[in-house]
């Protein structure tokens, strides 16, 4: 392979992956395992680095393959919201998504136990359901933003169980919070893509609600995130006013209507700016906790 077509493969994989994205899923294992360990050893290494980015190939690139026909038509594909690309790029995506993770799945599962595979398992079943032909959940309403939510929720489970931690109310009380905001979070996104989803006959929880229905529908689980926070360990329920930015951005659009629904892709942006603002200050919570408890 000519070395420019060797570079040009590199950087569409490279953006397949949505570097922007990568931090989502490798924090939430990283300071599960090691706020249960509290230890940085070769498993924590291994596991930050596959959920850092032969993760998100996985999750994204595949997604990239099998959504060609409907991102062709769709405005904001093509660079950090979404890769497209070409047919000749679909076979390659799904090589390496599998080269790249195999090495990982391998070491980790040498490392965990039935308990940890299982999570691991789920994990990668959830990446695969959402997208390959024959499951598509992206295509079920409800089950899509669940299944989205999962993406980034079961990377900390898996983090937890691998390092034997001991659930308790107050760690499952975070982890659901961690779920409705997931939830919140895809369906919020699934509004501005309502017209070119139903243009090439994909069903969303957007399509089926409708713009201002699923816009409602993200401030309400936005709003039940926060409020499990409060069930969570000092200072854990400092982290219920972290929602309300979120909140602020879907607001706007309450009224939303379907034709115009390519309008929230301003408050997507804002969202994806807050996301790294809100990570921050949960990490300084996260240090906090691990301050207090140590």
């Amino acid at each position: 392979m000519p070395t420019e077509t060797r570079r040009g493969v590199i950087a569409d994989l490279i953006t397949a992956s949505r570097p922007l994205s990568w931090v989502n899923t490798a924090f939430p294992f990283a300071a599960a395992y090691l706020l249960t360990t509290r230890e940085v050893d070769l498993t924590f290494i291994v596991g930050a680095l596959f959920f850092l980015v032969p993760y998100n190939l996985a999750m994204y690139g595949v997604n990239d393959v099998f959504d060609y026909a409907s991102d062709a038509a769709n405005p904001r594909k093509g660079g950090a919201e979404g890769a497209l690309l070409v047919p000749a790029r679909h076979r390659i995506t799904i090589i390496a998504a599998i080269v790249l993770c195999l090495p990982f799945v391998i070491a980790l599962v040498a490392v965990g136990d039935p308990a940890s595979w299982a999570v691991l398992a789920v994990s990668l079943f959830a990446v695969a359901a959402y997208s390959v032909p024959g499951l598509r959940f992206k295509e079920i309403p409800f089950l899509d933003s669940l299944t989205s939510s999962v993406h980034f929720v079961s990377p900390a489970v898996y983090g937890l169980v691998l390092a034997g931690a001991a659930f308790t109310p107050q760690s499952v009380a975070l982890l659901l919070a961690f779920l409705a905001w997931g939830i919140a979070s895809h369906a919020f996104g699934a509004v501005q893509d309502i017209v070119p989803d139903r243009e090439a006959g994909i069903a969303s929880i957007a399509t089926v609600l409708g713009a201002a229905r699923t816009v409602r529908f993200a401030i309400v689980m936005w709003a039940a995130a926060g409020l499990l926070t409060l069930a969570t360990s000092w200072p854990g329920p400092l982290a219920a006013v972290l929602v309300l930015p979120y909140i602020a951005t879907a607001a706007p659009f309450v009224r939303l209507d379907d034709a115009d629904s390519g309008n929230a892709n301003a408050g997507w942006k804002r969202f994806l700016a807050i996301n790294y603002v809100v990570g921050f200050l949960v990490t300084m919570l996260l240090i906090w906790y691990a301050a207090i408890t140590a």
